[in-house]
């Protein structure tokens, strides 16, 4: 994977890729460009295996402000419907990018993690936050609908319809303490130790079955849409397939040998 890249810092160290939005002055506000390139970054992942792992870290203090409000949405209100539907359904990539990458994203949030920022958030697959952290979907709050990038289908799915509602209908900020409670954020940590620890467990991934880690991301993003009854057997393809891997084979030598298995992630 390129860690060459215009809009956005990353840096590849080890397997793991760190990402963040780089205007800190203005709390990392997202841009077309840099919205574009994240969605080809991402797209670019699916078929790189020396990359493991993602941590999509803060950044000055901050996460990301979501769209600029200059650069963005002033630009939007002088649009035709048609210029309107390319820039939302390019966001909308963005997140299926994420989704389809194959590889475990984690995000690292500190301070101002709001609307398209908290859609980053959403669509990682563990996310770790500073007890200062105050995420919101605040949509609503400039005039659109709270249905923006996925956030009707998914957030209902990570902390429950009712308190997605609320967020939603109101754009109201979600502070960490209610955000790790009800199951958005998995852990709260101190800022200076938030990176290292997003690090740290992207390290532990990584250092996993990461075929295995590949599946697992690609079952849990198609059973949203499967019956009961479909999931199970699709599981069981999956579950099949992952034993045909090395890996599989590793784990079983090791535990016969009273060893910690190497995954070598084939």
């Amino acid at each position: 994977m390129r860690a060459e890249t215009t809009h956005f810092q990353c840096s590849i160290e080890a397997g793991i890729a760190t990402l963040r939005l780089d205007r800190p002055e203005r709390k990392n506000p997202l841009t077309f460009d840099s919205y574009a390139e994240l969605r080809d970054w991402f797209r670019d992942l699916h078929y790189d295996d020396t990359v493991k792992a993602v941590v999509f870290a803060s950044n000055g203090g901050n996460f990301s402000s979501g769209g600029d409000v200059h650069d963005i949405i002033g630009p939007l209100t002088r649009m035709s419907m048609k210029e309107m539907l390319a820039f939302t359904r390019m966001t909308g990539d963005l997140v299926k990018a994420m989704l389809n990458c194959g590889k475990p994203i984690l995000t690292a949030a500190d301070g101002v993690c709001v609307g398209a920022g908290a859609i980053i958030a959403m669509a990682s697959d563990l996310r770790l936050a500073t007890p200062e952290a105050k995420c919101a979907f605040l949509f609503t709050r400039v005039g659109l609908a709270g249905c923006d990038m996925g956030a009707c289908a998914m957030l209902p799915r990570i902390i429950g319809q009712g308190r997605a509602n609320e967020l939603l209908y109101t754009g109201r900020a979600m502070t960490a303490e209610e955000g790790e409670r009800w199951g958005f954020w998995n852990r709260l940590v101190p800022a200076d130790r938030l990176e290292a620890e997003a690090v740290d467990w992207a390290k532990r991934i990584a250092a996993g079955p990461n075929f295995a880690h590949m599946m697992t991301k690609t079952m849990l993003q198609q059973e949203w849409s499967m019956s009961l009854g479909q999931a199970i057997e699709a599981e069981a393809q999956a579950q099949a397939i992952c034993m045909q891997t090395e890996d599989f084979k590793r784990a079983y030598d090791a535990f016969v040998a009273k060893e910690k298995p190497v995954f070598e992630g084939n």
